[in-house]
């Protein structure tokens, strides 16, 4: 069960065996899609770094992993990419650039390398933060300068949703980057969360 407002979440844990020490968030998706394709459980992810970590407040302190690091469950995003399954661990990004054209932006993480683009989300509550926008450049170029902060939310040309699912076309196949690794291009992108499917140690 995802986290509760004003409950506890996770718990003092030490990665177990067969656990997998993951620096950035790159590989934690490369742990989770072979797992997923051989159709075995996920294996407990150390986290030594990433946007998922930080989220999550990780140090990066590798010794914590072994010695009463937290225990975590955390959500996890898949996506139909034309048809394809995928998974990611922090956030999609579907794009042709940051200067033009429609951006989307899903969340399970708050934050994209120095960019907090998810400022609400919250990798264990169920739901993935979706922003969905086309700005003029010269709003598009003011809301850049907000990211680090978060603050370029709410925008009023920046449609935002939390949801456990979203479904979405482009007028053309996009770009499409999942923890931040390009997934190739797809014109119909369906996301959905899969809640309290990941265990982390941080």
């Amino acid at each position: 069960m995802g986290i509760r407002r004003g409950g506890d979440w996770g718990t003092s844990g030490e990665l177990p065996d067969g656990g997998v020490v993951v620096s950035n968030d790159a590989r934690a998706r490369e742990v989770v899609e072979a797992a997923r394709r051989r159709g075995e459980a996920l294996p407990v992810l150390g986290l030594t770094g990433g946007d998922l970590c930080r989220t999550l407040g990780g140090t990066g302190d590798r010794a914590r992993l072994h010695e009463g690091g937290s225990a975590l469950t955390c959500d996890l995003g898949s996506v139909l990419l034309d048809g394809r399954l995928h998974w990611f661990t922090a956030h999609l990004v579907a794009r042709h650039s940051w200067l033009f054209g429609r951006i989307l932006v899903v969340m399970n993480a708050a934050y994209m390398g120095g960019w907090n683009l998810g400022p609400r989300a919250h990798p264990g509550d169920g739901l993935l933060d979706i922003s969905d926008a086309n700005l003029p450049l010269r709003q598009r170029l003011g809301a850049w300068r907000r990211l680090r902060s978060g603050t370029h939310l709410p925008h009023p040309a920046i449609a935002t949703t939390r949801r456990a699912a979203f479904s979405t076309s482009f007028e053309r196949p996009v770009p499409v980057l999942l923890d931040g690794v390009s997934a190739g291009r797809a014109r119909r992108i369906t996301v959905r969360v899969e809640s309290d499917a990941l265990a982390v140690i941080v």
